[in-house]
């Protein structure tokens, strides 16, 4: 068993400023060999997608101690600049990449594409013109999920009741209503993002980190060590209790 206190991150967004903030917070509690996941969901809305992935590829490449999953909005970057497909169909009410809610235009411009172009394909290529390959590679090897002694963490969830390995991958990713009401134990305690709430809450079997970075809300940094669970803040470590089972 590690004994070593585990940190994530929850949806970045585009926030480069406040991944900058939240890695403080980290460093502050646990140095800078502190094993850090962040829970997916790195680009889109925010202002500089760009800057965030390029502050995580540059601190895996110097050998920092991070785990960084993909999220549904890095798969729909990654699939907009292999082939050029702008719509999933788990996405909410049928929106594309480049729908202002979804985020993918403040993606592209934070890469210096001419986010006015209107045809999808022109926008693919100029994103292929200005992204660099190892950002399209960077997204392609990012793990579904990571286990770490009793924790999952993961970006959406997963489907109760099914192994891991049968696991549906897009579930990973995209999964909401069929994990967010499973109120029994999992196997592991559950740490994710996704779906956002005004701020992180521990429901028992699951820690949502998601507190809407996405909607301008602050980034949330917590610390899982011995059993607890802790946010992270300017006056350092204050306790997550799990909710009332009323609650969840």
């Amino acid at each position: 068993m590690n004994t070593a206190p585990v940190y994530a991150i929850g949806d970045i967004h585009g926030h480069l400023d406040q991944l900058e903030h939240a890695l403080s917070l980290i460093e502050r509690d646990g140095g800078t060999e502190a094993k850090v996941v962040f829970l997916g969901d790195l680009v889109d809305r925010g202002p500089n997608s760009r800057g965030v992935i390029e502050r995580l590829e540059t601190g895996i490449h110097e050998g920092r101690n991070w785990v960084v999953l993909k999220g549904n909005h890095d798969a729909m970057f990654q699939a907009f600049l292999e082939n050029g497909e702008v719509f999933h169909p788990r996405t909410r009410l049928g929106r594309s990449f480049v729908d202002n809610h979804i985020g993918g235009r403040a993606t592209l411009h934070s890469y210096g594409v001419d986010v006015t172009l209107e045809d999808p394909q022109d926008l693919q290529a100029a994103a292929l013109e200005h992204v660099p390959y190892r950002h399209l590679t960077f997204l392609r090897n990012l793990p579904l999920y990571h286990l770490s002694d009793d924790m999952l963490f993961v970006h959406a969830g997963l489907r109760p009741g099914i192994a891991l390995e049968l696991q549906d991958p897009e579930d990973f990713c995209w999964i909401r209503h069929e994990f967010l009401d499973h109120t029994a134990a999992h196997p592991w305690l559950v740490v994710h993002g996704h779906t956002a709430i005004m701020r992180a809450e521990h429901c028992g079997n699951r820690v949502n980190l998601d507190s809407g970075a996405g909607f301008e809300r602050p980034i949330t940094a917590a610390a899982f060590e011995g059993g607890k669970v802790f946010e992270l803040g300017p006056f350092g470590r204050q306790r997550l209790e799990p909710l009332p089972e009323d609650v969840w």
